[in-house]
């Protein structure tokens, strides 16, 4: 105890010294911290993803590509033709739906991203009792009297709650939003409910039957407009398959179905998907995990060691005198690493925490290059922790070992 006390004191003397290079620590834990956060996601997402018996259908020579509202059937029985074929447990057809509530003016703060669903398809609760799992694996489940609702209002929406204030909507209000894509196509909504906070924050969902009867209404009033629409309805196809064996054999019939010509569809297991995203980002990840966070770890190591080693030689002969009064050398090395180890390890802790409560309290997460926030988990505080106090040891350990080494011989010498 009394050996805390004094690296603490020490730690005081220089308030000022102390402050600025807690701040640095703090500074460079945030950057370490973030980037294992992104890092962390990924690799879970992808572990849980190996799992999924989800697979995506979309446009085989063109991701952002459509595929008719026709193919919905077939689909979702995943292109079953003949006895021995499997059917999917569950499917979901995605239809975008992109507008502004200015087409005058079009800012990032009035655009609205709708995605057209069946509104059963969201996942449900009574309470905290989870009633439907449904096909989003990203959207924390939501009461079901909210689903209802959407389910019959017509012109129902849900809206995340960054999109919402970034309307200046809430839950009750109405307003009119003009079609970018589909373009042409101007839609009343009436927000029904709030989805929940994280993936969903800045997107909304809307019935898919009320954006494919505007569509129809739009296309008799514009004949000419009726092939391209009919062509492009759908953006994504969901389909999940009972197990494994059989959630194999229905990605094999949709790929090899003639019935998915024009265009030709390909479908492939979400988790392939989001490993081939991955593989895109690869070089970059590597560039975080071993340029990035070894240089501000590095850079850590040199802070804390430049400011232990000023203290180190302002206290020398401090440091003599502890010694002539029975201090070993072990006691002034452990003081020393003291210092430094309290010193990160309260300052990477602060700032493991701050990263914590802002990012997931204030924007939902982390985001990089306009991507979807990822959430920090609470490790990140032991993170913070970790890091500063294992860099502040290594950097702090050759000042350490000066101040151990210190003669008080020598010191009084100089000082006579």
């Amino acid at each position: 105890m009394k050996f805390f006390l004094l690296i603490i004191k020490n730690l005081g003397r220089n308030k000022l010294r102390t402050a600025l290079t807690c701040l640095a620590v703090m500074v460079l834990v945030l950057v370490v911290t973030m980037i294992w956060t992104v890092v962390f996601f990924l690799e879970n997402f992808t572990k849980e993803k190996s799992g999924n018996l989800k697979a995506i259908v979309t446009d085989r020579y063109d991701f952002q590509g459509q595929m008719p509202l026709s193919y919905a059937g077939p689909l979702s029985q995943g292109a079953a033709r003949k006895p021995g074929d499997k059917m999917p447990s569950d499917s979901m057809a995605w239809q975008f739906y992109l507008g502004t509530l200015d087409p005058k003016k079009q800012t990032r703060e009035n655009l609205v991203i709708m995605v057209g669903i069946d509104a059963y398809q969201l996942p449900t609760k009574v309470g905290k009792t989870v009633t439907h799992k449904g096909m989003f694996d990203d959207l924390d489940p939501i009461d079901k009297e909210t689903v209802d609702k959407l389910a019959q209002t017509t012109k129902g929406c849900l809206l995340g709650p960054k999109r919402l204030k970034a309307l200046n909507k809430r839950v009750g209000d109405r307003f009119t939003v003009s079609g970018v894509q589909p373009a042409g196509i101007e839609l009343e909504f009436e927000v029904v409910g709030e989805l929940p906070m994280g993936r969903w924050a800045e997107n909304g969902i809307m019935n898919a039957p009320y954006l494919n009867a505007s569509i129809d209404a739009f296309c008799k009033e514009h004949p000419s407009s009726k092939p391209v629409f009919d062509e492009r309805r759908i953006n994504m196809f969901w389909v999940e398959g009972g197990n494994a064996d059989d959630f194999r054999k229905i990605v094999e019939q949709i790929n090899t179905a003639p019935m998915f010509s024009t265009p030709a569809v390909k479908c492939e297991p979400f988790a392939s998907l989001v490993a081939n995203y991955l593989d895109s980002w690869s070089g970059f990840i590597w560039f975080l995990e071993w340029v990035l966070v070894p240089g501000s770890m590095f850079s850590m190591m040199l802070l804390i060691a430049n400011a232990i080693s000023l203290n180190v030689r302002e206290r020398i002969g401090e440091l003599a005198i502890l010694k002539v009064i029975g201090f070993r050398p072990g006691h002034l090395l452990a003081v020393v690493l003291g210092e430094a180890f309290v010193l990160g390890t309260s300052s990477g802790l602060v700032a493991g925490a701050l990263v914590y409560w802002i990012a997931n309290a204030f924007v939902g997460g982390i985001t990089l290059g306009g991507s979807e926030p990822f959430p920090v988990p609470w490790e990140a505080t032991l993170w913070g922790a970790a890091t500063g106090g294992a860099t502040a040891l290594i950097g702090s350990a050759l000042p350490a070992w000066t101040a151990r080494s210190v003669r008080p011989a020598e010191v009084f010498a100089r000082v006579g």
